[in-house]
């Protein structure tokens, strides 16, 4: 989202005041406020004690943060597009609204608000809105907060140059951002394993895995950092059943049957000719 220009030069409280009369600003709280019930849920969760009343009202309040951010985004997209008579329509226009990841995580966030409570799922959102919060903090808080040092006399054509601090959050950023796209790849893996092991013992809905299934299978279609967990679950699976020795047969030909059983479900669902797959040569898109 495209930060709203603040003046400069009026006084703290008009320039506070203006972030917070935004949309972005909302957006910015939501993540804030997903990331404090995050961390609230897991100081219950190392507790056990994630079925008390303040763990399950975080949970629930951390997901319609989720809701809210997402939701925001989506609105911001789509309402010009609505105004101009431009809204997609067709069975291509609704596939282009669900190609959009922003649209992706909103309708997961809706499914979680209303689903039983699992420990994992609120971690890959967490891991979204701490880039989204840092970012917010050295793009709109900070400049807003902090004047920018003086321009050189020598230079006075040149930008005032950032605070010390914005400089260390887009470094940080910079440097950690692919590492974390991997990760919450790797989480949402393990999140459908979660989920798959759950309905096969019933303390999840098998509606919940379908729904979960769908999405997860669109983010394989769109996101190369997916891809790239998939295929190194894979490799780990193929090392390990290479020691004849030590894993059974039965074993084995059980791991060949799940990979043929992914790789066929994979062509029978493939999206690919209807969603966009982003950026080129299969480069995931920010999420927002």
């Amino acid at each position: 989202m495209a930060p709203p220009a603040v003046a400069v030069d009026l006084p703290l409280p008009q320039r506070l005041m203006a972030l917070a009369q935004t949309l972005q600003f909302g957006w910015f709280v939501g993540h804030l406020t997903l990331l404090l019930t995050t961390f609230r849920y897991a100081i219950a969760a190392l507790k056990f004690s994630t079925s008390s009343t303040g763990a399950s009202v975080a949970y629930r309040i951390g997901f319609l943060s989720a809701a809210v951010t997402y939701g925001i985004v989506v609105y911001k997209a789509y309402r010009p597009r609505i105004r101009a008579g431009q809204v997609p329509t067709g069975q291509q226009g609704i596939l282009k609204v669900l190609a959009d990841e922003n649209v992706q995580y909103l309708f997961m966030a809706l499914v979680w608000l209303y689903s039983k409570p699992i420990i994992y799922a609120l971690l890959p959102f967490a891991v979204y809105s701490t880039f989204h919060f840092l970012t917010y903090l050295r793009t709109n808080l900070i400049p807003a907060v902090l004047s920018p040092a003086p321009v050189s006399s020598a230079a006075p054509s040149a930008k005032p140059a950032a605070p010390a601090v914005s400089e260390a959050i887009a470094k940080f950023v910079k440097n950690n951002y692919d590492y974390s796209m991997h990760l919450v790849a790797n989480l949402e893996l393990f999140l459908w394993a979660r989920i798959f092991g759950g309905a096969i013992i019933f303390k999840n809905s098998w509606i919940l895995l379908a729904l979960y299934t769908a999405f997860l299978r669109v983010r394989f279609a769109q996101s190369g950092f997916v891809k790239d967990a998939v295929k190194g679950l894979e490799r780990r699976g193929d090392a390990l059943m290479a020691d004849t020795n030590v894993v059974p047969e039965g074993v084995r030909t059980a791991w060949g049957l799940v990979k043929t059983g992914v790789k066929s479900f994979g062509e029978i669902s493939d999206l690919g000719r209807f969603l966009s797959t982003g950026a080129p040569n299969g480069a995931a898109r920010k999420t927002q």
